[in-house]
């Protein structure tokens, strides 16, 4: 009986961390700081290659 409280609690911590996780990674994925990178990075596939002479 006590080890099922355990693992309840235990259960419970995990998903309030894993909760604050993702909110972390969003906010950080959607501030305005990184705004300009991701733009840059979204042009990547886009870009000319440069030709190599093989």
């Amino acid at each position: 009986m006590a080890i099922e409280h355990i693992f309840d609690s235990a259960s419970s911590v995990m998903t309030v961390v894993s909760f604050i996780t993702f909110a972390g990674i969003w906010a950080w994925a959607w501030s305005k700081s990184k705004q300009d990178d991701f733009a840059q990075a979204a042009q990547l596939p886009f870009a000319d290659e440069e030709k190599q002479d093989v």
